[in-house]
């Protein structure tokens, strides 16, 4: 696992990812974690989009099949939210082709629904 700045607003938005859990617990649906989620983000004074709709291009062509990412944080930093047991390839896969598909260099995936706590991972192109 990536060991983050504690400057950087990736360690914010994980330890808002942490308020959130240890408040929860686990068990609820992805949509509840989520609102949480913004709500702790904007109390620590990030600006924050949800479901995210992202156009998918073919040879400069909109397929008009668009992924829709979890939230968007500043503009610049996508998360993309589950709350299952645990996290797998595919998950880290499916972030990845959200950050291929719009430029972005930085995102985060987080588990709400693991039962040991919080489970997160950085992802990078």
């Amino acid at each position: 696992m990536k060991k983050l700045d504690v400057n950087s607003d990736m360690y914010r938005i994980v330890g808002c990812a942490m308020k959130v859990r240890h408040n929860l617990g686990n068990g609820f649906s992805e949509s509840v974690y989520e609102k949480a989620f913004q709500m702790e983000l904007q109390d620590a004074g990030f600006s924050v989009r949800l479901q995210v709709r992202i156009p998918v291009f073919y040879k400069g062509v909109n397929l008009h099949r668009d992924y829709v990412a979890d939230v968007f944080v500043n503009d610049s930093i996508i998360v993309e939210l589950k709350a299952v047991r645990c996290l797998g390839k595919i998950h880290e896969e499916q972030i990845g082709h959200y950050l291929k598909a719009t430029g972005l260099k930085e995102g985060l995936l987080v588990n709400f629904g693991n039962a040991r706590g919080l489970e997160w991972r950085y992802v990078s192109p």
